[in-house]
Formats: structure tokens, sequence, C-alpha cells
């Protein structure tokens, strides 16, 4: 055995024996005894584990070809974390010693790989030394081989409607991309890919293309688009042999019916993509110079997530979208089920897409489908009943603000049934007058509209009804102007809370729960809504939603509500039959004639 020196002060240490703190250091830096087996196994174990491969190469008997292998493992396995240290068990023999160890690594996302290993020492005439050899890594790798780590997506898992229709699915999606450094002529190829593609995206040009690619750094290709695989085979001899085009596939969850309520369900996906995603599963491989698969080390295979159910009815998103794709101002229409709280359908056309999810979240003067509200809080004060007689003059004047009918229509003195079912402006904002300033926004309240909701899977505002501090704001706000703001889905809320009698709790996510932000409401008198329900069926029986009087045990209110200037407004309507609470709004049309003619279409189309 050969022992330490105390002379000379030019001997090198290794790197890795900086990590030998537990060893007392004396004059000139000398280690007080020589390092033994375990010690030096400790270095090579604490360096590889902790990513100083310099260092633990540096304590073997060939530290460049180490430092390769430990470089190699430690890039393919890109560990969170690892602990390797030495166990009992080793054993020296002369100038030859064995070491035991443990490894456990951290592969992150919750994927930890374990084993046990040897390694053999040697003492050199620079003291001991691991000897290398790729087993040191593990036990099974062999010379001239390497480690990687193989993950397996598992294809995410649907989103089912309520009657169990996929919704969105794993769906193959192949992405086209242009390398214009093998494109040869770039213009030549653009303009294939251009004219293929163009159907699936009308912007994408030649020179689209071609300013995509040329932007990028030599050797990076440029995703031109991502085609459904359907779509991919419809133009696959047009592009695939191309020069510089080379096609990569992924499987992403999509919606089965493109033009079923985009918007709603881009929304889900994005609040559901972790919970569908599963588990990934890996296998930790030895390969060899080639690439080629050795053997496996370990492996968990991927555990596929369960499928998410929405609320949302297929036949009813069809239906509501169907509706409104005609309709050239920005449409949107909101479908609940009064009972449950359960989004049915929530369906925009292109332009109001555009303008963001605006049946969940657009806040709009609600106009006449306000009146709902002012007519329970009149009948709530007990002055009213639905057949008292109320006026419903041309015009009305409070502190100098003129509030007119529609076209100045003048009914007389009228049962309040008839005022409400021919919306006359004047009788609800007289009535609104008539009570305390908080009384609308109280009502408002107790029927959802200013409530607020945490809905898992979207983002909802019911809208506002500030109370009111003068009297022309009551009077504004008593048909649905001044201050007043909702929500497609704020007055579905309102309707839905009518005919329950009682806020139901808004949902999308089938065990999802929603967060109720308000404090609870004392509900409206059931015969107050008694009362609501009946003027609300005379809308449709006789009044201005007569239009749809052929489609049975409809019940409604239609809403006019000027905006900007006044030039403008809004249409609405509002209403339900059985347990199908709607509200359909149709941003800019002039009229409530417009959305009364959707709300038919839809209703229609259900039956």
């Amino acid at each position: 055995m050969r022992r330490a020196v105390s002379t000379p002060c030019k001997r090198s240490v290794p790197l890795g024996f900086a990590l030998l703190l537990a060893l007392p250091l004396t004059g000139c830096g000398l280690f007080t005894a020589t390092p033994g087996p375990e010690d030096i196994a400790k270095v090579f174990l604490t360096g590889f584990g902790g990513g100083d491969t310099a260092g633990a190469a540096g304590v073997t008997d060939d530290p460049n070809g180490a430092k390769a292998l430990l470089d190699s493992v430690r890039t393919a396995l890109k560990p969170a974390g690892a602990s390797l240290k030495p166990e009992p068990g080793g054993a020296t023999n002369g100038d030859n010693a064995t070491v035991q160890f443990s490894a456990n690594w951290d592969l992150g996302s919750g994927r930890n790989w374990s084993y046990q290993g040897t390694l053999q020492l040697k003492n050199t005439e620079q003291g001991w030394r691991v000897h290398w050899q790729p087993s040191d890594v593990h036990p099974k790798l062999a010379a001239q081989q390497t480690i990687a780590l193989k993950v397996q997506q598992p294809d995410p898992a649907p989103v089912l409607d309520r009657d169990g229709t996929p919704l969105l699915a794993p769906t193959t999606v192949i992405s086209v991309v242009l390398d214009r450094k093998q494109a040869g002529d770039l213009n030549s190829v653009a303009g294939t890919l251009a004219g293929a593609l163009n159907r699936f995206d009308n912007t994408l040009t030649q020179q689209a293309v071609v300013d995509g690619a040329s932007k990028l750094p030599d050797g990076q290709g440029y995703q031109v688009i991502n085609l459904r695989d359907s779509d991919y085979q419809q133009v696959k001899t047009q592009i695939h042999d191309l020069p510089g085009v080379s096609f990569t596939s992924q499987v992403q969850l999509l919606a089965q019916d493109r033009s079923l309520g985009p918007q709603i369900l881009s929304t889900i996906k994005a609040a559901v993509n972790s919970q569908v995603a599963g588990q990934a599963g890996y296998r930790v491989v030895t390969q060899d110079a080639g690439g080629n698969e050795i053997a496996e080390l370990v492996a968990k295979s991927a555990q596929p997530a369960k499928s998410i159910t929405a609320t949302l009815s297929t036949g009813t998103q069809a239906a509501a979208q169907a509706a409104i794709a005609g309709v050239p101002q920005a449409a949107a229409l909101v479908a609940m089920q009064p009972s449950t709280g359960e989004l049915l359908a929530v369906a925009q056309n292109a332009p109001a897409d555009a303008q963001g999810l605006i049946a969940l979240t657009g806040q709009f003067p609600p106009g006449s489908t306000f009146k709902i509200i002012t007519g329970a809080a009149a009948l709530a004060s007990g002055k009213v009943g639905i057949d008292t007689p109320q006026p419903c003059p041309a015009t009305v004047t409070f502190d100098g603000r003129e509030i007119p009918n529609e076209n100045k229509f003048d009914l007389g003195t009228v049962p309040l049934r008839t005022a409400f079912a021919q919306s006359c402006n004047t009788t609800f904002a007289q009535l609104a007058v008539n009570m305390p300033n908080e009384a609308l926004t109280t009502t408002a309240k107790q029927l959802g509209l200013g409530a607020d909701f945490t809905v898992p899977g979207v983002t909802t505002v019911t809208g506002s009804v500030p109370v009111a501090t003068s009297t022309v704001q009551r009077a504004e706000d008593g048909f649905g102007q001044g201050k007043d703001q909702a929500s497609p889905f704020g007055m579905a809320l309102v309707v839905s809370s009518v005919v329950k009698g009682s806020i139901p709790t808004p949902s999308l996510l089938r065990g999802t729960e929603t967060k109720v932000n308000t404090p609870a409401q004392q509900p409206v008198p059931g015969p107050v809504l008694d009362s609501v329900r009946q003027m609300m069926r005379a809308v449709v029986t006789d009044g201005t939603a007569r239009a749809i009087k052929d489609i049975p045990d409809v019940a409604g209110k239609t809403g006019t509500a000027q905006f900007g200037d006044g030039t403008q407004s809004h249409g609405w309507f509002v209403g339900y039959r059985g347990d199908l609470a709607f509200a359909v709004l149709l941003v800019g049309a002039g009229s409530s004639g417009p959305a009364v003619t959707v709300a038919g279409n839809f209703l229609r189309a259900l039956h």
C-alpha cells in the first residue's frame, strides 16, 4: 500500500476531492490521511448526481471518457434531482476495491427511477480511482452505449356533452413545416403551398409564407399551418413531395364540429387541458451509437385521464348556432336549464367572436327586458297587481327628461299586464320613479343580475344595477336604460330565476363546484313570480313577440336598448319554454324584431 508523504506542496488534487469536506486538511493542503475507496466513490457519486460531471470524472482513471458519458446521460435524463450514495457491502483486496451504491433519479412529473450498482476502484500512483467503465452509471450499460429517456404521452381524454356525445376529442394534427434553405426556389414552393392550403386559412398567401420563412434563422423550420389529418389528406398529393417541406404529427383535443360554438369550446379546452392530458408514461433504455435500443431499464405505462362531461347539449348548441349564423350583426344566444343552472348552449356568430365571449361577459343596456325586474319590484311592493290599471301615455317627463314609448304609441290606461306585453316605457318609468332608490337594485340581485360567480371552465359577468341617485336615473333604469348593464348570460339567469323561483347556481363542467361570491338573496315571493310569468306569456300571445305565438308555451320579454348617441339600438329577446331559459342579443340590430325571429328559429329547431 502506498502511503501519503508530507514533504512536497506541488501535489495536484483532483477537482472532485473538493467534495471531501469532511476530511481535515493541515499544512499546505495535504490530506492527513489518504482518501480510501469509499471516499473516492462518494466523490464520484455525489458529483454525478449533483451535476458536477467534471468533478466526478476527475476521480476516475479515464476522466475524458467518463465525462463524455456522464454528460450524455444527464442530458438525456434532464433530472430534476438525483441522490447517488455508497451503501454497505463493499470490499477491499489489495489495490482493488468494490463499493456498492444506490441511485435514485427524480425525472420530474412524479417519475422516480431507483437501482443498485457497483463501482470498481483501483489504487494508482494518484491514489484510489474509480476504474471507469459504463457500468459505473448503470449495471446494464455496456461499452459504446448510452442511456435515453423516452416519454410516452397518452392521447387526451375527450370532453363530452351532457348526453355523452363528444364535444372535443383526440384528433391527429399534421404540422406543415418549411425550411427555406432546403426549399431551393422559395417563391415557387411558397406559391404551391399557399395555393393548396388557402382553403383552410384565407390569410395564407404566397407572400405570407415567404415572409414567415424568411424571418427565421437558418435551419429553423417555419410552421406554415396545422391541419387535421382529414384536411391534410385532401392536399397531401399537392404538397407532400415539395422540397424543404416536412411534416410532423401529434394528437390534440379538437372540436368534432368546427362550427359548434368555437368560442365556448376553445374556452373549455383551455380550462381542462391539464385535466384531460393524463399522466405521461416513460421508459429509460440503453441504446447503441446508432440510436438503436438495446435494453429497457425501467418503464411505466402512460395513464390516460378520464373524460370530462360538460353541461352543454350538442343539439341545443347546434340549434343556437344555426339560429344566429346568418345574422349580419354580432349575435349571441345563451340557453340555461332553470332547475339546475346548467348551461345548455353558449352560441355566437363570427362578428361576436371577434369581440370575445360577449355571450357570457359582454355588458350591454338590457332595454325593456329589464321590465321583468321592474315589474317584479312593483308587484312585490303590493301597490299594484297585474290587472291594476296603469297609464301608458306616449311620453312622460321627469326633471326635464322626456321618456317616449317606441314611436310614441299611446295606450291610455291599461292593465299592468298589457303595459308589460306592449312594452310601455312610460308606464315602467313611472313605476320606477315611485319606488325607493334601491328597489330596482335589490330586486335585480334577487333575480341574479349583479350576482358574481366563479364558474369552473369559464368567466362570467351577469351585469350591474347601481342604486339610483336621481329621479331621472330611476326613470331610465325602470325600462332598462340609464345605468343598467347586463350580459346575455345575466339575462338568461334572470329568466331562470323567474322560472325556478330562486337563483340557480350556474355551471358548465359536471363534477365541479361553482363558487357564489355574493351574499345569499331573499327570493322574490312566489305569488309575485307567478304574476311575472303570466305577463311574460302575454308578451308572446298578445304583445311584442306575437311573431312566435305559434310555438306552444313560450313566454318572454322583448327589448330595444339604445346606446351611444341614442340613434342606435341593440335588439333583445329573453324567455323560457318549460325547463329551458334563453337570452338572445343582436348588437346594433335596431329593434327587438330580429331577436324574436332568432329565438323562434332556435326553439323550432329543438322539436
